[in-house]
């Protein structure tokens, strides 16, 4: 994986309009989720659970349409965003491009998760008093933390997927996408839906690793550094 070096604004201009991207699809399935509710009956508890499913459903795919969207743009302005950037000698990487994207969507994501969590909090009571769990705030940053670095590393597996042309990846993804997106109906039961987040994340972690140029060299060799430094000091 690149690091982020603020000082580049390349990659500054990635990682904003990838939040920018990742907000434009929040805005269109919010705006679609409003009329879905005002058009329905509010006391059909059956028909708004349905639309809660098909809310988050529809909130994922647009997402990924959007994911897609932005790796296009991307590809096309690629000469032109390097003509910026201080190293004229070279474009931007696509490995470059992914990491960053995703970043954006990830931060983006995390930060509007963390806003909902936070209004929650407002106002005087305790957590839990009412029988709720007294881990709803530990759990949802748990959560929220494994979705941004989750959203980082499917930005790096898809651009690498649409780059190769290996769409099943791409599928994958997406499906992927969905099932984290589904697992968080298990938040209640929070024991259950952290776990196999955390197995999904550990996994597209080590995709990410190996799409982006990773090899088990690279890890021996940091291994052999890191080893040398602490010998040397």
């Amino acid at each position: 994986m690149v690091g982020l070096d603020v000082r580049d604004p390349l990659r500054v201009i990635i990682l904003i309009a990838g939040a920018f991207f990742w907000l434009l699809s929040l805005l269109l399935s919010s705006l679609v989720w409003f009329i879905a509710v005002k058009a329905s009956n509010n006391e059909d508890l059956r028909l708004q659970r349905d639309l809660l499913i098909f809310g988050v459903t529809f909130s994922v795919l647009l997402q990924e349409v959007f994911r897609f969207a932005y790796y296009r743009l991307l590809r096309k302005a690629n000469e032109g965003l390097a003509s910026i950037s201080e190293e004229d000698h070279s474009s931007i990487s696509v490995q470059q491009m992914a990491y960053v994207a995703g970043l954006g969507f990830g931060i983006m994501s995390g930060a509007f998760s963390v806003i909902n969590i936070l209004s929650d909090s407002l106002g005087p009571g305790t957590v839990g008093i009412f029988g709720d769990s007294q881990y709803y705030f530990i759990s949802s940053a748990c959560m929220t933390l494994a979705v941004t670095l989750l959203h980082t590393f499917w930005g790096v597996v898809f651009f690498d997927g649409c780059e190769r042309g290996r769409w099943w990846a791409v599928a994958l993804v997406v499906c992927l996408h969905l099932l984290v997106s589904g697992l968080s109906f298990l938040n209640p039961f929070y024991a259950g839906s952290l776990p196999a987040v955390y197995v999904i994340t550990a996994l597209m972690a080590a995709w990410a690793f190996f799409s982006s140029g990773g090899s088990f060299q690279n890890l021996k060799h940091l291994w052999t550094c890191r080893k040398n430094d602490v010998d040397s000091s």
